[in-house]
């Protein structure tokens, strides 16, 4: 719970895994879920004497993270060390920018549950390297997996200008959007390609000096990082009241508790002793080299949702869904590019698809259904092919990965439309129902929707419900 006389201050460190073909320094290949160890070469193994290279697709994938949060690109970028020892990393230091961050003073605007917009700054990003993996297993060992050692990362650091945990959320899945958006990273927190650690520290109301912050770490899901921060606001809050004083630390996130576990007294940066790296020079930047990055950028979050508004009239709220995801925003636009009708194609993807995806646990990418049969089977709809019922069972085969005009052909579901068929069809039905035609005379509808179920029975449901309705009225106003 929060406090009233105590102000909750909070700053994320967000690192996000690029999607670059190879590391950062080595040529080894980036691949998740590769055996142990496969995608490893002399450089991620710390061997003496061996030579970095910098990879050019991460710095421009760094740039277009910056440009994407409103940051001013850095002209010279110098490369950093930062030392410790640990298993997980054979070199016993990362390669970073702790002095030249490639983007500086950014922001972005959140918005929270009851529609306030509030803006976050970012201090900077840096483009740096992950560390390995350690796994501790039941056997009494623990093994290390150095295929992540070297994979690219831009660590994201935001200014303390977060004063809640909900503001923490909000801000959190802004970011994984814009970068998403830019098409450098998946940023799937359950594949680690997301994560992010807070500090956080709460003071009385009315001071002005913020309180001893404590950072939380290993956070691998966004409803954690918001319980988390609750516990740990509420715990420091009770602390203080007690009269305890905080002291800088680390801790975890225990799932099973919810609650926050000591880890270790913070580390300063000087434990670090951050020096320039030796084996890597100093990169330029120009602003022709930003030009081209700009160029490269696809189009935003923000100039989708305005096209979906404006050029395909479809609400805020629906466009808001649409642009949640990289992907299906894609498949949005891809399925309309086939020709199919705007709204319609919005309305499958908010309900049909969405539910799919949810009743099977599915991502979007994982499943059968393609831009092109989803764009068949609408343009079947409005074509008067088959009727909005059949197209619940033509959908099913659709998520089959089968194509729905040959479906729809072999299963005999083409709605019968042609007049010459069903107008001596509902004047037989008419004239056998002589009681419905004085009920429509005296102006009860449900003469009609009797008649119409009556018709569709007569032709298994396979006639064309606008039609059958036009050539009803026009023979009943000739009785």
């Amino acid at each position: 719970m929060a406090y009233a006389n105590f102000i909750t201050t909070i700053g994320l460190e967000v690192h996000v895994e690029m999607k670059t073909n190879s590391k950062l320094l080595s040529p080894s290949p980036v691949n998740f879920g590769d055996a142990a160890n496969n995608n490893t070469n002399v450089i991620d193994w710390g061997y003496p004497g061996v030579l970095p290279q910098a990879n050019k697709g991460a710095l421009e994938y760094g740039m277009m993270a910056a440009l994407a949060l409103n940051m001013e690109i850095t002209r010279d970028i110098r490369w950093d060390r930062k030392n410790y020892i640990y298993p997980d990393n054979p070199k016993s230091y990362q390669t970073t920018q702790q002095a030249t961050p490639i983007g500086q003073n950014g922001k972005v605007e959140i918005t929270l549950e009851d529609g306030t917009t509030k803006t976050i700054r970012i201090k900077e990003i840096h483009v740096e390297e992950d560390a390995g993996k350690n796994t501790h297993g039941g056997d009494g060992y623990s093994y290390v997996d150095l295929n992540r050692q070297g994979t690219p990362l831009i660590e994201i650091v935001s200014e303390p200008d977060i004063t809640s945990p909900d503001e923490a959320y909000a801000y959190l899945e802004k970011l994984r959007q814009l970068i998403q958006f830019t098409g450098i990273s998946d940023v799937k927190m359950q594949e680690g390609s997301l994560r992010a650690d807070a500090n956080i520290s709460i003071r009385p109301a009315g001071s002005d000096q913020f309180g001893t912050k404590v950072e939380l770490k290993n956070i691998n899901s966004f409803s954690y990082l918001r319980t988390a921060l609750a516990f740990e606001e509420d715990r420091q809050a009770r602390e203080l009241i007690a009269g305890n004083t905080i002291q800088q630390e680390t801790r975890r996130y225990d799932e099973a508790t919810k609650s926050t576990i000591l880890m270790r007294v913070k580390e300063g940066a000087d434990d670090y002793r951050y020096f320039p790296e030796p084996d890597l020079p100093v990169v330029h930047i120009s602003e022709e080299w930003i030009n081209e990055v700009k160029n490269k950028l696809p189009e935003s979050v923000s100039d989708r949702l305005n096209r979906y508004i404006n050029d395909f009239d479809l609400s805020p709220t629906d466009a808001g869904v649409l642009t949640q995801t990289l992907i299906m925003s894609d498949f949005y636009d891809k399925t309309v590019g086939f020709g199919a009708d705007p709204k319609r194609s919005a309305n499958y993807l908010i309900g049909d698809v969405n539910a799919f995806l949810n009743e099977n646990g599915l991502e979007l990418q994982d499943t059968k259904i393609t831009p092109e049969h989803l764009s068949t089977l609408i343009k079947l709809i409005d074509d008067g092919t088959i009727s909005t019922k059949q197209a619940k069972q033509v959908f099913t085969a659709l998520t089959q990965g089968q194509e729905p005009k040959d479906y729809v052909e072999k299963n005999g579901l083409v709605q019968e439309s042609r007049v010459e068929i069903l107008q001596p069809i509902i004047a037989e039905i008419v004239d056998n129902n002589e009681q419905s035609v004085i009920d429509f005379k005296a102006g009860k509808d449900r003469a009609v929707g009797f008649l119409i179920g009556q018709i569709m029975k007569q032709t298994h449901g396979n006639a064309n419900p606008n039609v059958v309705n036009q050539i009803l009225i026009d023979e009943l106003n000739e009785r």
